[in-house]
Protein backbone atom coordinates (compact mmCIF):
# COMPACT_ATOMS: atom_id res chain seq x y z
CA UNK A 1 0.00 0.00 0.00
CA UNK A 2 3.03 2.69 0.93
CA UNK A 3 4.23 1.79 -3.14
CA UNK A 4 0.97 3.55 -4.33
CA UNK A 5 2.04 6.53 -2.42
CA UNK A 6 4.06 8.70 -4.52
CA UNK A 7 5.63 11.91 -2.70
CA UNK A 8 6.82 14.63 -5.56
CA UNK A 9 9.86 16.02 -4.54
CA UNK A 10 10.01 20.27 -4.70
CA UNK A 11 11.95 21.63 -7.50
CA UNK A 12 13.29 25.20 -7.93
CA UNK A 13 11.67 26.29 -5.01
CA UNK A 14 13.82 27.45 -2.13
CA UNK A 15 14.13 30.19 0.30
CA UNK A 16 16.75 33.33 0.87
CA UNK A 17 17.22 35.61 3.20
CA UNK A 18 18.08 38.94 2.27
CA UNK A 19 19.55 41.72 3.85
CA UNK A 20 17.19 44.76 3.71
CA UNK A 21 17.57 48.62 5.47
CA UNK A 22 14.31 48.70 7.62
CA UNK A 23 12.96 52.40 8.34
CA UNK A 24 10.69 51.14 11.09
CA UNK A 25 14.26 49.80 12.87
CA UNK A 26 16.78 52.17 11.23
CA UNK A 27 19.16 49.31 10.18
CA UNK A 28 19.52 46.69 8.29
CA UNK A 29 17.43 43.16 8.74
CA UNK A 30 17.02 40.13 7.51
CA UNK A 31 14.13 39.23 5.48
CA UNK A 32 13.04 35.66 4.27
CA UNK A 33 11.64 35.24 0.64
CA UNK A 34 10.12 32.37 -1.22
CA UNK A 35 11.45 31.60 -4.49
CA UNK A 36 9.58 30.22 -7.07
CA UNK A 37 12.39 29.55 -10.13
CA UNK A 38 10.14 27.16 -11.73
CA UNK A 39 7.62 27.09 -15.10
CA UNK A 40 4.91 26.55 -12.64
CA UNK A 41 2.23 28.67 -10.30
CA UNK A 42 2.36 28.03 -6.85
CA UNK A 43 -1.43 27.74 -5.01
CA UNK A 44 -2.73 28.07 -1.64
CA UNK A 45 0.76 28.10 -0.66
CA UNK A 46 1.13 28.01 3.38
CA UNK A 47 4.54 28.28 5.39
CA UNK A 48 4.78 27.63 9.13
CA UNK A 49 7.90 28.90 10.76
CA UNK A 50 9.73 28.72 13.45
CA UNK A 51 13.24 28.73 15.52
CA UNK A 52 15.04 26.89 17.84
CA UNK A 53 18.45 25.74 19.66
CA UNK A 54 20.48 25.58 22.80
CA UNK A 55 21.52 29.17 24.09
CA UNK A 56 24.09 29.16 26.64
CA UNK A 57 23.13 25.35 27.77
CA UNK A 58 19.17 26.53 27.56
CA UNK A 59 17.01 25.00 25.16
CA UNK A 60 14.81 27.62 23.06
CA UNK A 61 12.43 27.83 20.65
CA UNK A 62 9.75 30.54 19.52
CA UNK A 63 5.81 30.37 18.35
CA UNK A 64 4.79 29.34 15.19
CA UNK A 65 4.06 32.54 12.94
CA UNK A 66 1.81 31.49 9.94
CA UNK A 67 1.65 32.84 6.35
CA UNK A 68 -0.61 32.26 3.39
CA UNK A 69 -0.32 33.26 0.13
CA UNK A 70 -3.03 32.49 -2.64
CA UNK A 71 -0.76 31.88 -5.07
CA UNK A 72 2.73 32.75 -6.31
CA UNK A 73 3.30 33.58 -9.93
CA UNK A 74 5.93 31.18 -11.84
CA UNK A 75 9.63 32.66 -11.92
CA UNK A 76 8.76 35.26 -8.83
CA UNK A 77 9.38 35.80 -5.28
CA UNK A 78 7.34 36.75 -2.30
CA UNK A 79 8.49 37.91 1.26
CA UNK A 80 7.61 35.94 3.93
CA UNK A 81 8.84 37.41 7.13
CA UNK A 82 11.59 39.64 8.47
CA UNK A 83 13.94 37.45 11.11
CA UNK A 84 14.98 39.48 14.71
CA UNK A 85 18.15 39.52 15.42
CA UNK A 86 18.33 37.82 18.53
CA UNK A 87 16.59 34.81 16.72
CA UNK A 88 19.68 34.33 13.86
CA UNK A 89 21.57 32.31 16.67
CA UNK A 90 18.90 29.78 16.01
CA UNK A 91 17.85 27.21 13.34
CA UNK A 92 15.20 28.88 11.30
CA UNK A 93 12.90 26.15 10.47
CA UNK A 94 9.68 27.16 7.31
CA UNK A 95 8.16 24.53 6.42
CA UNK A 96 6.73 25.27 2.98
CA UNK A 97 3.31 23.44 1.34
CA UNK A 98 1.30 24.40 -1.86
CA UNK A 99 -0.49 23.01 -4.74
CA UNK A 100 0.93 22.57 -8.50
CA UNK A 101 -2.69 21.51 -10.43
CA UNK A 102 -3.84 18.86 -8.40
CA UNK A 103 -0.35 17.76 -6.73
CA UNK A 104 0.58 18.65 -2.69
CA UNK A 105 4.00 19.26 -2.44
CA UNK A 106 5.80 20.29 0.85
CA UNK A 107 9.06 20.94 2.31
CA UNK A 108 11.25 21.64 5.22
CA UNK A 109 13.68 24.56 4.79
CA UNK A 110 16.10 25.10 7.39
CA UNK A 111 18.57 27.98 7.87
CA UNK A 112 20.67 27.18 10.52
CA UNK A 113 22.26 28.86 13.78
CA UNK A 114 24.42 31.47 13.17
CA UNK A 115 24.64 30.66 8.91
CA UNK A 116 22.31 33.80 8.09
CA UNK A 117 25.14 35.86 8.48
CA UNK A 118 27.05 38.38 5.30
CA UNK A 119 29.78 35.56 5.38
CA UNK A 120 27.14 32.72 3.64
CA UNK A 121 25.95 35.37 1.35
CA UNK A 122 25.34 34.15 -2.78
CA UNK A 123 23.96 36.03 -5.68
CA UNK A 124 19.89 34.75 -5.27
CA UNK A 125 17.92 34.00 -8.43
CA UNK A 126 15.20 36.20 -9.18
CA UNK A 127 15.85 38.90 -6.56
CA UNK A 128 19.65 39.11 -8.23
CA UNK A 129 20.56 40.65 -4.50
CA UNK A 130 23.01 38.93 -2.26
CA UNK A 131 21.44 36.32 -0.06
CA UNK A 132 22.00 33.12 2.23
CA UNK A 133 20.46 30.72 0.27
CA UNK A 134 18.61 27.35 1.58
CA UNK A 135 17.30 24.54 -0.85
Amino acid sequence: MKSDITIPEVENVFLAAVQEWSDDFMEKVWYVYLINDSDFQLDGVMVVSKAFGTVDGEMKKTSLLRHAFQQVLAVSAVKIEMIESSILRLNNEFMVTYFIGDTLYDKKFIFRAQTITPDYVEEVPILFVDGVVVK
